[in-house]
């Protein structure tokens, strides 16, 4: 079975589902996508994405990223 590839949530296109792997930021930051629902593991699907900024499904909440944070929320495909 093949490893799988890790990227930022940024670079997900549209319509694919992803799990949070890792967060990048400071603590406040962290503990901020984690009340979102960004935690390990956590199943994401892009719903939309443009120019960089993504709208996802996450734990039943649809959420809008701008490229700057989704850049720091990396996921496995």
């Amino acid at each position: 079975m093949a490893a799988s590839a890790q990227l930022p949530l940024a670079m997900v296109g549209p319509d694919e589902v992803a799990r949070v792997a890792r967060i990048r930021g400071d603590a406040e930051l962290r503990q901020h996508l984690a009340e979102l629902g960004f935690v390990d593991g956590a199943e994401v699907k892009v719903i939309s994405r443009a120019a960089g900024d993504v709208i996802v499904s996450v734990k039943g909440a649809r959420l809008a990223l701008n490229r700057s944070m989704a850049s720091r929320i990396t996921v496995d495909m």
